[in-house]
Order: C-alpha cells, then sequence, then structure tokens
C-alpha cells in the first residue's frame, strides 16, 4: 500500500524554519530581558482568574484538609509516642 500525501516534501533545509520567520539575530541583555518580560504579560493575559466566591470556596477546601491532615499526623504522632514508651519504657 502507499500513502498519498497533499502536502508537498520539503527538503533537509526547509525543515524547522517557518517561511515567515525573521532570520534569528543576537540580543542584548537588556533585550531579552524585555522580551522575557513581555513574553510573561502575554502569557498573564490568557490566565482565567477565579471570581472571588470561587477563591473563597478553593481557599476552605484547602484548609479544611490541611486541618484534617494535621489532625491525622498528631494522632499518629502521639500514637506511636506513646507505643515507643511503653515498649522502651
Amino acid at each position: 500500500m502507499t500513502e498519498t500525501s497533499s502536502t508537498p516534501a520539503t527538503s533537509k533545509s526547509d525543515r524547522g524554519r517557518g517561511a515567515d520567520r525573521r532570520p534569528e539575530r543576537r540580543r542584548s541583555p537588556l533585550g531579552r530581558l524585555g522580551l522575557f518580560y513581555r513574553q510573561i504579560i502575554a502569557e498573564l493575559r490568557k490566565v482565567v482568574w477565579p471570581t472571588r466566591n470561587e477563591l473563597t470556596t478553593y481557599t476552605t477546601v484547602v484548609i479544611v484538609f490541611v486541618a484534617i491532615v494535621v489532625g491525622i499526623v498528631a494522632t499518629l504522632d502521639f500514637g506511636f509516642s506513646k507505643l515507643v514508651l511503653w515498649v522502651f519504657g
């Protein structure tokens, strides 16, 4: 069986390069820092921020979960310390 492709074959030298891409040039440290901050701002604009109600709900869930885990760990710690004192007395 042979597969046919509707896209033209690319030569080895064309791979990895965009046709409309500018040639790569070396940026100064200040230019790279500016590009970095522009990219950060662009990514932060894509973030879907939670509403106040969602934030309150998520915070409450985390605090309750942490309190439960602290209780379990404290109980186990107390139990193991009593067990060790009983065994090694």
